[in-house]
């Protein structure tokens, strides 16, 4: 398990986050429309997984944010937003940002993401969400990148994530 801290309390999560270099797990998620997606389906795109506990938190919303205007600027790559919020209020939140450099994906009807990436905090007030992490994935779904955030009211660093898009 992973230890992170929430305002300075421990908290852990299922495990350590994916590999560097070995393939990414599996995944399905739930999009805005109530459609599935499944890694495969971005097979050819990097990918960020930009993963957090809820978009109605101020640095969750900010992360969604701040990856939605770096993403304007890469090319072939996908930021996919992760949470356990409802896709009903994932789309209300990006059409309320006006943002459309992301894509919004739930992991509410399982939970299968989170403990596959082992980012389901597995104790503390925010179990069973997600804690905040980054994946970053190459064209063929090799990680590239992750970070665990340490604490979980602070955001990634989106610096590192974006030159491991770079230097791949």
């Amino acid at each position: 398990m992973a230890t992170v801290t929430l305002k300075g309390t421990e908290i852990h999560t299922l495990g350590n986050l994916p590999a560097t270099g070995q393939k990414a797990p599996d995944f399905e998620l739930t999009k805005n429309d109530l459609s599935t997606v499944k890694r495969d389906d971005y097979q050819g795109s990097r990918v960020v997984l930009n993963i957090f506990p809820s978009v109605d938190t101020g640095t969750c919303a900010q992360s969604v944010r701040q990856f939605n205007q770096e993403a304007a600027e890469l090319e072939n790559t996908m930021v996919l937003c992760v949470s356990k919020d409802l896709p009903f209020a994932q789309a209300r939140f990006c059409g309320a940002e006006g943002l459309e450099n992301v894509e919004m994906l739930s992991d509410f009807r399982d939970g299968n993401f989170g403990k596959a990436y082992n980012v389901s905090f597995s104790d503390g007030p925010l179990a069973p969400l997600h804690s905040r992490a980054v994946v970053v994935l190459d064209e063929e779904g090799q990680v590239l990148y992750t970070e665990q955030v340490p604490e979980i009211v602070d955001e990634p660093n989106y610096k590192a994530a974006l030159e491991a898009l770079m230097t791949s």
